[in-house]
């Protein structure tokens, strides 16, 4: 769930409750609280399991790399990761490369319609991912994606016939969402799977 959705959650079930309290005192306010109960029951309940996510079919024996960049890739020892993933092995070529940077929407953002400082962040995200990338000799294409990384990747897998799926993010406690993601795409993903984690530059 991206990040923006569940403080509009949480409002959706309180502010009802709150407000039936205030205005009418503890009889409807524990009625609307019991129907809101009954709501998210019925709701849960409706929510069908998320299945595996599939990468299109390959029209060539190459090896696809997807690599979806929740933070600029700049760090040497991700950058190598990724580029040993890339990389000619054994008989085989090189993997054609693919970056994909979600646009990454803050909820302040999302609430003023400005969505245009999130494009450029996920802009500059791929500017110096593939560039870091280009400096050891890997090529990549670059695009950019849904907010979401899941989904992100799963859009992308619709049309690029990934063998490999690589999530590069931060540590846990600076990128929730990107730990989140990580998880779910190992359970999901029937490409191979794998995560590079970015040290954040401010830890020396």
């Amino acid at each position: 769930m991206v990040a923006w959705k569940l403080p509009l959650i949480v409002a959706a079930i309180a502010v009802p409750i709150v407000a039936a309290f205030a205005i009418a005192g503890p009889g409807l306010g524990f009625a609307v609280g019991a129907l809101v109960a009954v709501a998210i029951l019925v709701v849960a309940a409706r929510q069908q399991p998320r299945g595996a996510i599939v990468s299109s079919p390959a029209e060539d024996t190459r090896r696809h790399l997807l690599v979806v960049v929740s933070r600029p890739v700049e760090d040497a020892a991700a950058v190598r990761a990724i580029a040993d993933r890339a990389v000619a092995q054994g008989d085989e070529a090189a993997a054609d490369v693919l970056v994909l940077a979600p646009v990454r929407i803050g909820f302040l953002d999302r609430w003023t319609s400005d969505l245009e400082p999130a494009r450029r962040a996920a802009q500059r995200n791929l500017v110096i991912s593939v560039a870091s990338l280009a400096k050891i000799g890997v090529r990549a294409e670059a695009r950019v994606g849904d907010e979401d990384l899941v989904q992100a990747v799963e859009d992308q897998l619709r049309s690029f016939p990934a063998t490999e799926v690589v999530l590069a993010t931060g540590q846990a406690e600076v990128d929730p969402a990107g730990e989140a993601a990580a998880a779910e795409l190992e359970s999901r993903l029937q490409a191979g799977f794998s995560r590079v984690v970015v040290r954040d530059p401010a830890a020396g």
